[in-house]
């Protein structure tokens, strides 16, 4: 079976009609495994997992050949950046199935999606959802020309209410409907002739109906939760029901989960401009009444057919003329800016930075023990983040008042979008 993924390892000696063998799954397995570890290569467990790697796959591959594979428990704790969220991190191991379960799905589930669905979907992002905004903006209104408004909306406590069996039901029917389709134009083999289906609902089972809260170790005091809605709580949720931040595939599941409300407002409501990232999705409609009259309707849809609820302190019905904000930028006619919102959460970043600066120089002059490759990532990706948007005045005057102390040990390019540090640093 190949690994259908950006990473793209294949085995050598495959046979499309083949099911999947113990030596085609290992080679799967370490090919997760090598994406499982990015960014993470100095982690304790990594390093750990890595000493001994080829007996930990090997255990691991007999343990899913052979149906014997549980997940081990998980780690709980809360993290309050950019707000404050239960995180459920599963551990090293069962990251590696993660991966090996998306790589073999994430195409087949992807081909379903609406083209505005933005959310965890390789190309499609923030910035994407963005532009596919604001040419939904400009395509109703006519280039700005008439009156025209925003319906956003949002879901309460989204990944801690959806209903795991109901979400086993919706990703058996869409794997079943795809396994009879053409793999690629032009292409007469089938995705039933290329994956081994039966390992794969084994595994979407599994990791679907897995109790993310069984046997789990929650780090800090329980003071870390306080302030914590019971909405965004795992230890809060209805019976049955949650999946855990943080997971990739809890990602791909909260697509496919939603893809139900997408096709329905596509097909059923006919919202022609409507698009979605994670829980919160807009409409655009000249029609200001005819969106208002949309609020009721997918209420009553997202608690009858996924029993989810719609968070009405959240929903807004804005005109374009005054500006939209959305997914951390302010769209107003012709332009966008950064939004007060992320503003603030780099003005927190950029303080925690300047706490980690030595106030005095080492005793030749110079600041070896300064991260010049941290500072490098951080400011780079601030400034970075920005160059979206309008804010060439915003980020000259960013530089000369708040980020002046770093240029004691690097600068800032001409395009204002770098930092690079000096060499020894």
């Amino acid at each position: 079976m190949h690994i259908l993924s950006p990473f793209s390892i294949y085995i050598s000696g495959y046979h499309s009609t083949m099911k999947l063998t113990r030596e085609q799954l290992y080679a799967d397995l370490h090919a997760a495994y090598i994406e499982a570890r990015k960014h993470k290569r100095s982690r304790d467990y990594q390093q750990q997992f890595e000493r001994d790697m080829y007996w930990q796959l090997k255990y691991l591959c007999d343990e899913l050949y052979e149906r014997r594979y549980t997940p081990q428990p998980a780690t709980c704790f809360t993290i309050c950046d950019p707000k404050k969220r239960e995180i459920v991190a599963a551990e090293f191991r069962d990251r590696i199935v993660h991966h090996l379960y998306y790589s073999y799905t994430h195409q087949l589930f992807e081909r379903t999606f609406i083209e505005d669905a933005y959310s965890c979907i390789e190309s499609r992002g923030t910035h994407y959802g963005v532009k596919r905004l604001q040419q939904h903006i400009r395509e109703e209104s006519q280039n700005y020309t008439r009156p025209c408004y925003v319906l956003k909306m949002d879901i309460r406590g989204y990944f801690m209410g959806i209903d795991r069996k109901r979400l086993l039901e919706l990703c058996r029917a869409t794997l079943q409907k795809m396994s009879s389709h053409v793999i690629s134009k032009g292409c007469t083999e089938r995705w039933a002739d290329r994956l081994d289906f039966d390992f794969i609902d084994y595994l979407t089972e599994t990791i679907i109906l897995a109790d993310p809260l069984k046997d789990c170790i929650c780090l800090g005091w329980p003071y870390r939760w306080q302030g914590l809605p019971d909405s965004k709580s795992l230890f809060h949720a209805k019976v049955g029901c949650g999946l855990p931040i943080g997971n990739l595939t809890s990602q791909l599941f909260s697509n496919v989960y939603l893809n139900v409300l997408d096709q329905w407002m596509k097909r059923t409501l006919h919202c022609r401009h409507y698009g979605r990232y994670v829980d919160d999705f807009y409409v655009v409609s000249c029609d200001r009444e005819w969106l208002k009259a949309l609020i009721p309707r997918v209420r009553t849809f997202l608690m009858d057919e996924l029993g989810l609820t719609l968070h009405e302190g959240k929903t807004q019905l804005c005109n374009v003329m005054y500006g939209v904000s959305y997914l951390g930028a302010y769209l107003k006619p012709w332009r966008t800016y950064v939004s007060h919102q992320t503003l603030r959460r780099i003005d927190k970043k950029i303080w925690l930075l300047k706490r980690t600066l030595p106030v005095v120089p080492s005793p030749d002059g110079r600041y070896k023990h300064v991260d010049g490759e941290h500072l490098r990532s951080s400011l780079s990706s601030i400034l970075g983040l920005m160059r979206h948007h309008a804010s060439w005045h915003l980020r000259g005057r960013l530089i000369s008042e708040q980020l002046h102390p770093f240029e004691r040990y690097g600068f800032f390019d001409r395009e204002r979008t770098k930092f690079i540090p000096y060499q020894g640093i």
